[in-house]
């Protein structure tokens, strides 16, 4: 499997999530701080889709079963403290990835140290509504607990092995870990309990296997493309 491939499916799913948010933001300001991480989020996927071959018909002409993101990206945006979890947890493990990565002798050198500059800000954003959220009202308190236990089970499969990806998944995992963990307690949540993967439905989007909600994002996704295929604008 492409490292390049993963890591651009990764970047590309979730940046459509995001986008999904357009026209929907619970207020103005947030309209654009989705938007612009949607569209760092965007610019990764194009710069790592294009080291395997035409981005374009990548992102719009595969099967599911040819992505390889990891399922937590695929999750549902559900409420706003559903999105804010799933991007704490994803960016909390892009950086410390994209530092590895931009200091490593290597194809994603370049693409790294640009992007780990983006993924702070992303990392900031996330820790910063958590702590809104967290240590809020008791109604957003208990929805940002509900989100993080529900996406909990999904963050294992970040650091499984990814062939041609030259970083150290324990360093990884230790480090995102101490981030998550220092959030949650500083927004007064409890670090979730229970394994973080376990059977396909948590651990498999590697592989190919994706959840339901996947499907129907990727058909909205690659709609206008195929049903206007070659059309240029």
């Amino acid at each position: 499997m492409s490292a390049a491939l993963a890591l651009g499916d990764d970047a590309l799913v979730l940046s459509h999530r995001l986008g999904e948010w357009a026209g929907r933001a619970p207020v103005l300001e947030e309209e654009v701080a989705l938007a612009n991480i949607a569209l760092d989020l965007l610019g990764q996927a194009r710069s790592l889709l294009s080291l395997v071959g035409d981005e374009d018909e990548l992102a719009y002409l595969r099967q599911e079963r040819a992505f390889r993101n990891v399922q937590l990206v695929e999750q549902p945006n559900g409420d706003f403290a559903h999105t804010i979890a799933r991007q704490l947890y994803f960016s909390a493990y892009q950086l410390p990835l994209y530092r590895e990565l931009a200091v490593a002798d290597g194809p994603f050198a370049p693409l790294a140290a640009k992007a780990a500059k983006e993924v702070e800000y992303h990392l900031d954003h996330a820790r910063q509504w958590t702590l809104r959220l967290g240590d809020g009202t008791e109604e957003s308190h208990e929805r940002m607990r509900r989100a993080c236990a529900a996406l909990w089970r999904f963050t294992g499969e970040l650091f499984r092995p990814v062939e041609g990806l030259d970083a150290d998944p324990a360093a990884l995992e230790a480090e995102w870990l101490a981030t998550v963990r220092d959030v949650l307690e500083r927004a007064t949540l409890p670090l979730p309990e229970g394994p973080r993967s376990g059977g396909w439905a948590a651990g498999a989007g590697r592989e190919g296997l994706h959840t339901e909600a996947f499907s129907r994002m990727l058909a909205e996704m690659q709609h206008l493309h195929r049903s206007h295929p070659g059309a240029s604008w």
